[in-house]
This record gives structure tokens, C-alpha cells and sequence, in this order.
């Protein structure tokens, strides 16, 4: 659980699995903050996030409080020594581009990355870990 807690929780080193985020800056004298920079296909959506609540080894929620309406939670659950970990995320695709697409077409995309996103964080982990 240690590794994989500490991973996760050191945002900045998302884009390393997780494939639509270009980067993330936790900013210096809000530490609570922190800037994102997602980038696929062209298009490019950037947001401030605020932790809301992070009790250590168990869960890190938040909510964007400029750019991109988000907001979500990562929960850590130890299963035998094992860590499941479990991710919510809500979203708004602002403007045209959010009429454009249909929900239903963009949820299965967005849900196929995020899994993929989880798998490559998994064996991230487990790389760190041996």
C-alpha cells in the first residue's frame, strides 16, 4: 500500500500512466492546488484543482476550481496485501465541442482511458515495487 500511496499522491508524476495529461504542477504556495494540462487529439483543456480531503492510505478527493469542470476521488483499499484502488471522476466538456460530442460515445472513451490509465499505473507500481 506504501508504494502505491506514495505514487499516486505525488501528482506531478501523473503523466508518467496516465495518457491524456500533458502535466501537472502542484503550485508552490498552495500546495492544496495544483495545475493540469490535458492533451489528446488535438484538443487541449486545462484546470486548477483543490484537494478537498486527503487522509493518507485511504483517499485524495477534489474538485477544479478554474478551467475544466471536474472533480472526483481516488480510493485506497488494502485487500490482503494487495491495494485496490478505486478512481471517480465527474466531468463537463465546455462549449462546442461538449454539444458536439455524444455522451455516450465520449463516456466509452473516456472510461476505456481511464482503465487503461489504471492498468498502466498497476504496473508502474509493481515495476517500482520489485
Amino acid at each position: 500500500m506504501e508504494t502505491v500511496w506514495s505514487l499516486w499522491s505525488d501528482l506531478e508524476q501523473m503523466p508518467r500512466w496516465m495518457k491524456w495529461i500533458d502535466s501537472v504542477q502542484v503550485l508552490e504556495d498552495n500546495p492544496d492546488l495544483s495545475r493540469w494540462k490535458l492533451a489528446s487529439s488535438g484538443f487541449e483543456f486545462s484546470w486548477i484543482s483543490r484537494i478537498l480531503k486527503l487522509v493518507p492510505h485511504q483517499i485524495i478527493q477534489w474538485e477544479s476550481v478554474d478551467g475544466l469542470p471536474n472533480r472526483g476521488a481516488v480510493r485506497f483499499y488494502d485487500r490482503h496485501g494487495s491495494s485496490v484502488v478505486k478512481l471517480t471522476v465527474a466531468y463537463d466538456i465546455p462549449g462546442i465541442l461538449g454539444k458536439l460530442m455524444d455522451g455516450l460515445f465520449l463516456g466509452r472513451i473516456v472510461e476505456s482511458t481511464i482503465q487503461a490509465d489504471l492498468d498502466r499505473f498497476r504496473d508502474y507500481a509493481l515495476k517500482i515495487q520489485s
